[in-house]
C-alpha cells in the first residue's frame, strides 16, 4: 500500500533531500510505494491544506541553529514561536485530521554544545538534557509539548540528530571542505563527533514511516569521526593531500581557552560530543547504508 507523506518546510534542506530519496526509491522498485507532498509554513496559508489524506507529517520547519550567535536575546519569541509553537500546531491539526505518524526533526543540541577542546562528551540514555541557548531550548520544549499529544494511534517520533552533512548543505560541512580545498596541512586533534550523512538520515525517516511507530530516536553514522579525517578524506576525494600536523595542535588548544568568538569557534570546530551507537541501532539497523568514506565523496559529487 503507497504512503502518503507530508513534508513540511518547503524547499529546506532536510526535506528536499528525503523528498529526493524516496522519489528515487520509487523509481529503483518500479512502482510508487511513497507519495511525496511538501507545504510551505512562512504564512499561515499552510492551515488551510488537508492534512486527512496523510499517514505521515515530516515536520522539517523551523529556524536553524546557525544563526544563534547573531541573534539577540530580545528575538528568543521568534525561535519558540517557529521551532516549537508552529510544530504544535502542526501536530494538533495533524491528529485533528486523521494522520498516524508526526516526525519531528529535532537536535542533539537539546544536551548543549560539545565539549571544549581536550574533553568529551558521550550522550547515553542517561544523559539529562542541558540546552545551552535558545535555540536548544525551543527544540526540548516542543519535543515535551509534542509528546503530550501523542495517544491512541497518534504517534510521535522525535529525531534528536547530530551535526547533518550531504550534497548542497549549508553551516559547518561548507566551511570545512573549503579549507580542505586550500591547505596543505591542518592540525592534527583527537576529538570524536557523531555526524549523520543525509541519505543514511533519509532512511532512516522511510524505514520509521514504513514502521508507523513514535518514540525518541538517535539516527547517526555508524562510524564516529575527527574533523581533522573529515578535511583529510575532502582533500582526498578532490585529489588533495592534506598532512596532519600535531605542531598546530598547542595553537589550537590556546585558541580554545579565549574568550569571545575566537574561543567559541575553535571548541565547535574541535570540540567532541558522540551519541551512544547503542541508543541509534536499538529501534532500526540496516539505514546506515553509506560509509563515512562513501558519505564525503558523494556529498563532494565524486560518485
Amino acid at each position: 500500500m503507497t504512503k502518503r507523506i507530508l513534508i513540511t518546510g518547503y524547499n529546506s534542506y532536510i526535506g528536499t533531500s528525503v523528498e529526493r530519496y524516496l522519489v528515487r526509491y520509487n523509481a529503483d522498485l518500479g512502482r510508487e510505494e511513497y507519495r511525496i507532498d511538501t507545504i510551505a509554513q512562512r504564512d499561515d496559508t499552510w492551515e488551510d491544506h488537508n492534512f486527512s489524506p496523510y499517514d505521515t507529517v515530516f515536520h522539517v520547519s523551523g529556524i536553524a541553529h546557525s544563526d544563534v550567535e547573531k541573534t539577540a536575546k530580545s528575538e528568543k519569541s521568534l525561535y519558540d514561536q517557529v521551532n516549537c509553537d508552529l510544530a504544535v500546531r502542526t501536530a494538533v491539526k495533524a491528529k485533528a485530521q486523521g494522520v498516524h505518524q508526526f516526525i519531528f526533526m529535532s537536535s542533539v543540541i537539546v544536551y548543549g554544545e560539545s565539549a571544549p577542546v581536550g574533553c568529551t562528551k558521550h550522550i547515553t540514555e542517561h544523559t539529562l538534557c542541558a540546552p545551552a541557548n535558545f535555540y536548544g531550548d525551543s527544540k526540548l520544549q516542543a519535543e515535551k509539548r509534542l509528546k503530550e499529544l501523542e495517544e491512541g494511534d497518534f504517534h510521535v517520533a522525535v529525531l534528536r540528530a547530530p551535526f547533518i552533512y550531504g550534497r548542497g548543505c549549508k553551516g559547518n560541512y561548507p566551511l570545512m571542505a573549503g579549507l580542505a580545498k586550500r591547505m596543505p596541512f591542518f592540525p592534527d586533534i583527537e576529538n570524536q563527533r557523531s555526524m549523520l550523512y543525509i541519505e543514511n538520515l533519509a532512511e532512516f525517516v522511510r524505514m520509521l514511516i514504513d514502521d508507523g511507530r513514535g518514540g525518541l530516536f538517535f539516527p547517526q553514522n555508524r562510524e564516529y569521526t575527527t574533523t581533522s579525517q573529515m578535511v583529510q578524506l575532502i582533500g582526498m576525494a578532490n585529489g588533495r593531500r592534506i598532512r596532519l600536523w600535531g605542531i598546530l595542535n598547542p595553537l589550537v588548544r590556546f585558541i580554545s581557552k579565549m574568550p569571545g568568538k575566537a574561543g567559541k569557534m575553535a571548541n565547535k570546530a574541535f570540540g567532541s560530543l558522540t551519541v551512544d551507537q547503542t541508543l541509534s541501532t536499538k529501534d532500526f539497523s540496516g539505514y546506515q547504508i553509506f560509509s563515512l568514506k562513501e558519505s564525503i565523496m558523494r556529498t563532494e559529487g565524486k560518485v
